[in-house]
């Protein structure tokens, strides 16, 4: 928690940067890869992610911290049969499969900017790379009779499809695409025009293979699809419900039911059955978790499948019929290589023990964690300076981490209010190392009579993602986050909603005196922009969304305007959340119709989210033309953290916002108060103060004719900086001289002002800088507000673009065939048209 009297600074040293961050796995041609990469494509975590069964069904090959591990069922015993390093390349095993003659083991490796198929020989333990084209090729599935292998890839135009191929001592031939191109005229938002087809499986004959497509189909990823194993035949849907990538279907031995991870009418993906040829399903397992990735038994007596019931995930087989579920516990690990231990303590300037993020590298290049610690990853990363993504996991301040013998490089951050940590410690085998890390503070603090708290307004706890995340947990990832706040907006992910079980305007029990955690939600309509609801003090607002098409909630009504006056009659604060990634031009033919302007001309918009998961600097475009036409809109910040994911864009708290209440202890109502207030600033790194003309941030100087006005501005950045600057009115006034680090500054002088308006401090950088997880560097006080005698704020120009941005939203609104009747759609329309004319009214 960051007390605003800053006192004496101190120096960053120097840390590692980014000159270019670029998206992981960049040749897949997808929209919203957040959510493929996560929920399709295999992830680093310190537990089991995927199984295969041995042809006599007495062990299993599974991948597990990167590496594949055979055990025997009954026992506790782990053997590695790959170690993420061969004269090939090196990387991370993901998705095994093994051959009926037992001889041969299949996998898939992700190898620096590329996903290959690989073979290992059970014999020789040799291990031979497959395809070699730079693509991303998964799920690799042997043919009953092993001479076949299917697997999706993006070889063709960076799009998912089934391609079949001949196996033949341990390599591939004859290579061919099984499933067509094909370009869907449907209206689809979260998935692309682009069919794809994923997940395939041979039926137990071998002459066909099933799969999982969105042919035809607008939501989710598909149905399930059987096509003959030979290219040109024709596919046909024998099973429609909307899957979510992880459906995953298996046959049984005798070829008469199919098993397969489903959410159907629930929040979590359980086991299903249905008949082969297609049927009713039901399901065979149950739990308010994710059961996923199964695999039937040779024998038919078992299927193994993957779980996060305990939160990290886990390897479970149950018997069928019987339905006894027994967990593969790997107590004992046999590793192909020397292998050390680090004892990591993490502790403050008094020595005390504290939560923090920890990126740890081994010899190898690889990642490492514990073995029961939530790994993640970022979601980029710059070619230049790495051959991986980063990968993190949060520590409560004692940690053991298994690594293998050689130089280890380890990092560790705690917020933004401590300098990032950066040590190398030498591993001897079968040795522990011991290294202790102090976090040193950017600042000192002193007493002072209010404080600045940070927060995070735009979380998931639960959002479809590898683990299984509970209020306790989230917490613990604030805590490592040095994070005061978060708040949790439930939300729909397809057809359900995670986290709705634990909606409520109360304060979360797992909340402490210094991390509180409170369930909102978002209002997720993708036509009129996102919403965030904080404080709801009744009921969630239903539907949660407008405006999707081919459902009951296509009617464009409520809009967010609606949906604000709903959730303000509730007592709750209403922002936009994650807005833009590029400046809207409303002469441009491109896709227009966030209701932000509009909502913002009507009074509806408490805050908006001028760091979130977009373009910070185009947001603040928007938002400076906003507030030269004299709406007074305060910044928030929320990351749009993904909880439970293990592939994400930054941690909790990666974009948050501070906001000033009195001392005393942590309440969310006085915080909520200062965000409506203006109170505020923005980051995901650099700290701001600044006042002007003796007035704080969210104040107002009065002026009785244009001059010379005195400002304080103070930077603390734990990375540099490149520009520091004083804005008013769209307009940058001063830039400020830093350090000669670039990572502070104090400065004291005087800045012209000439007319009404607002000024804001901000800081940001023109590149990335690790160990900041995000396009670049930027923070962001919301306005100090200047009035020069009693003139109002004005922009003609401003007010001008926004007439033609709302003309752009009626003209849409109008020609929209969805609504469901006319009272609705005239109701919107009217709304639209006042907004329209505060503007033109400004623009005269």
């Amino acid at each position: 928690m960051l007390k605003l009297r800053l006192g004496s600074l101190f120096l960053v040293t120097c840390v590692s940067c980014f000159a270019q961050r670029e998206a992981v796995l960049k040749q897949i041609d997808l929209p919203h890869p957040y959510y493929f990469r996560e929920m399709y494509l295999p992830q680093l975590t310190t537990g089991p992610s995927a199984a295969a069964w041995s042809p006599d069904s007495r062990s299993l090959v599974y991948s597990m911290a990167g590496s594949l591990w055979r055990q025997e069922l009954g026992s506790t015993k782990a053997e590695q049969l790959t170690a993420g390093r061969d004269s090939d390349g090196s990387g991370y095993d993901y998705q095994p499969d093994w051959s009926s003659d037992q001889r041969w083991v299949v996998f898939a490796r992700y190898d620096h900017d590329a996903v290959e198929l690989w073979s290992l020989d059970m014999r020789a333990g040799r291990a031979r790379k497959m395809t070699s084209g730079g693509a991303v090729n998964l799920e690799p599935r042997f043919s009953p009779d092993g001479k076949r292998l299917a697997f999706v890839s993006t070889s063709y135009k960076g799009h998912f499809h089934i391609f079949v191929g001949r196996f033949e001592d341990g390599l591939l031939s004859d290579v061919r695409q099984l499933t067509p191109e094909n370009v869907s005229s449907l209206p689809r938002y979260y998935y692309s025009q682009v069919d794809h087809e994923i997940s395939p499986v041979w039926t137990r004959d071998g002459s066909e293979i099933l799969f999982v497509s969105n042919r035809g189909h607008i939501h989710g990823t598909g149905g399930f699809w059987e096509i003959k194993a030979e290219p040109g035949a024709e596919a046909h849907e024998i099973h429609y419900e909307e899957t979510n990538w992880k459906a995953r279907p298996d046959f049984s031995p005798d070829g008469k039911r199919m098993v397969y991870a489903s959410y159907l009418g629930q929040a979590w993906h359980q086991l299903w059955v249905i008949p082969a040829a297609g049927g009713d399903a039901f399901p065979i397992s149950y739990g308010a978790f994710d059961n996923v990735n199964p695999r039937w038994s040779p024998d038919g007596s078992k299927i193994a499948f993957i779980s996060n019931r305990t939160g990290n995930t886990s390897l479970w087989v149950q018997t069928i019929p019987g339905g006894e579920q027994t967990e593969v516990v790997a107590r004992e690990r046999k590793y192909l290589k020397p292998m050390g231990r680090i004892s990591l303590r993490v502790v403050d300037a008094l020595g005390n023990a504290v939560a923090a993020r920890v990126f740890v590298t081994g010899a190898d290049g690889l990642a490492y964690a514990p073995d029961n610690a939530w790994m993640h990853a970022d979601d980029s990363f710059d070619r230049s300076e790495r051959l991986f993504e980063a990968h993190y996991f949060d520590t409560l301040g004692a940690s053991e981490i298994t690594v293998p013998a050689g130089d280890v490089e380890v990092d560790v951050m705690r917020g933004f209010e401590n300098h990032f940590e950066q040590r190398k410690v030498e591993v001897k085998a079968d040795r522990t190392a011991q290294l202790t890390v102090r976090m040193v503070p950017l600042f000192v603090e002193v007493d002072a009579t209010s404080g600045w708290v940070s927060g995070d307004v735009h979380v998931h706890m639960n959002y479809a993602g590898t683990y299984r995340n509970t209020p306790a947990h989230l917490v613990e990832q604030a805590q490592a986050e040095d994070l005061g706040i978060v708040e949790d907006l439930v939300v729909n992910k397809e057809q359900r909603i995670p986290d709705m079980a634990y909606f409520s305007p109360q304060l979360d029990p797992a909340s402490t005196a210094d991390h509180l955690l409170l369930h909102g939600q978002e209002f997720h309509t993708s036509y009129w922009g996102h919403l965030g609801l904080l404080n709801l003090t009744h009921n969630f607002i239903l539907p949660g969304y407008a405006a999707y098409p081919n459902t009951a909630a296509a009617s464009l009504y409520p809009a967010n305007a609606n949906v604000a006056d709903m959730a303000h009659e509730q007592g709750a604060l209403v922002g936009y959340v994650h807005p833009f990634d590029s400046v809207p031009d409303p002469a441009k033919n491109d896709p227009l119709s966030s209701e932000l302007p509009a909502d913002v001309a009507l009074g509806k918009v408490d805050y908006i989210e001028v760091l979130g998961f977009s373009d910070h600097k185009s947001t603040a475009e928007v938002w400076y033309k906003l507030l030269n036409c004299g709406f007074r809109l305060p910044t928030a910040a929320g990351t749009d953290f993904m909880g439970n994911y293990a592939s994400l864009r930054g941690p909790v708290g990666l974009n948050r916002v501070y906001a000033e209440m009195p001392a005393g202890p942590l309440r969310i109502g006085p915080w909520l108060g200062a965000i409506k207030a203006g109170r505020t600033f923005a980051t995901n790194g650099p700290l701001l103060r600044f006042s002007l003309g003796g007035q704080g941030i969210g104040g107002e100087v009065r002026l009785e004719k244009k001059q010379e006005v005195h400002f304080s501005a103070e930077l603390f950045s734990m990375v540099p900086v490149d520009h520091l600057q004083i804005v008013c009115n769209g307009k940058v006034a001063r830039e400020l001289a830093m350090n000669s680090e670039r990572t502070g500054a104090h400065i004291d002088a005087y800045v012209p002002i000439a007319a009404s308006g607002w000024c804001v401090l901000r800081a940001f950088s023109d590149k990335a800088e690790y160990p900041i997880l995000d396009l670049y560097p930027y923070a962001t006080t919301s306005p100090v507000h200047v009035s020069v005698a009693g003139a109002p704020v004005h922009s003609a120009e401003d007010a001008a673009y926004f007439v033609a941005w709302v003309d752009r939203l009626i003209a849409a609104a109008r020609s929209n065939n969805s609504w469901n009747t006319e009272a609705e759609k005239e109701l919107v329309l009217s709304m639209l048209q006042e907004a329209k004319e505060k503007y033109a009214k400004l623009s005269d």
